[in-house]
């Protein structure tokens, strides 16, 4: 099971990094995605679903353990970079769309 959180956080930071390079054309990550890949991965190491055979995508997941304003940026995040993982880790994509079916 530590396998799927693990996975869950790589998507995550790899769609932060993506979204703060194309998106905003930084070299590195920024200062505000920084801090938003420190509290997804933060939020996924305490999800109370962690350790349960069929953890939900966060997507998909009964409880909302994000603040307002940071479930905002992650989605805002998640909906320019999903596409996008199709054509830059299509693997990576393919699994994540695996489990939300």
């Amino acid at each position: 099971m530590h396998d799927r959180l693990k996975e869950e956080k790589f998507v995550v930071a790899l769609m932060i990094r993506m979204y703060c390079r194309h998106r905003e054309g930084n070299a590195s990550l920024c200062p505000d995605c920084a801090e938003l890949m420190a509290y997804s991965i933060d939020r996924l190491e305490h999800c109370r679903f962690g350790a349960a055979e069929v953890k939900p995508t966060c997507r998909k997941c009964p409880v909302h353990c994000y603040n307002p304003d940071m479930r905002t940026r992650v989605r805002k995040v998640m909906r320019w970079a999903g596409p996008r993982m199709l054509l830059y880790h299509p693997i990576a994509a393919l699994r994540h769309l695996l489990r939300e079916r």
